[in-house]
């Protein structure tokens, strides 16, 4: 029960902080791009890696298990998912934007698997 607790009360605050973001870069740049989305990917990947080192490093340890289900599957799950990737390609395309919604895929997809090497890498310099 503490597991389901943990990934619950986690995903919860995960996506306040996403909504947060969405509210925030529509106020900066406007709704003409699906900036909150792209920055919820990116920094959730290269916080996923980082925490996925830092995790790494106390493999064993009891809050490991308790850590990675808190963080990783409710916070980050619940601040980054790739559903609302989805919905917002599938929009710019069916507007008739599609390089805009190639451009979006490819920046999405790109940019949050270098994040996750990125914060892997910095986990890794620091040493955990």
């Amino acid at each position: 029960m503490l597991k389901l607790a943990l990934v619950f009360v986690g995903a919860g605050l995960g996506g306040c902080l996403r909504y947060a973001v969405n509210i925030g870069t529509a106020r900066l740049w406007g709704l003409s791009f699906p900036w909150g989305t792209v920055t919820v990917n990116v920094v959730g990947s290269f916080l996923m890696g980082a925490l996925t080192a830092w995790l790494a490093y106390r493999d064993g340890h009891a809050l490991s298990e308790h850590a990675r289900l808190f963080l990783a599957t409710g916070i980050l799950g619940g601040f980054t998912t790739f559903s609302a990737f989805s919905l917002d390609a599938v929009a710019l395309w069916e507007r008739g934007d599609a390089g805009l919604a190639l451009a979006y895929v490819a920046l999405s997809v790109l940019v949050s698997i270098g994040a996750v090497i990125a914060g892997l890498a910095a986990m890794r310099w620091i040493g955990g």
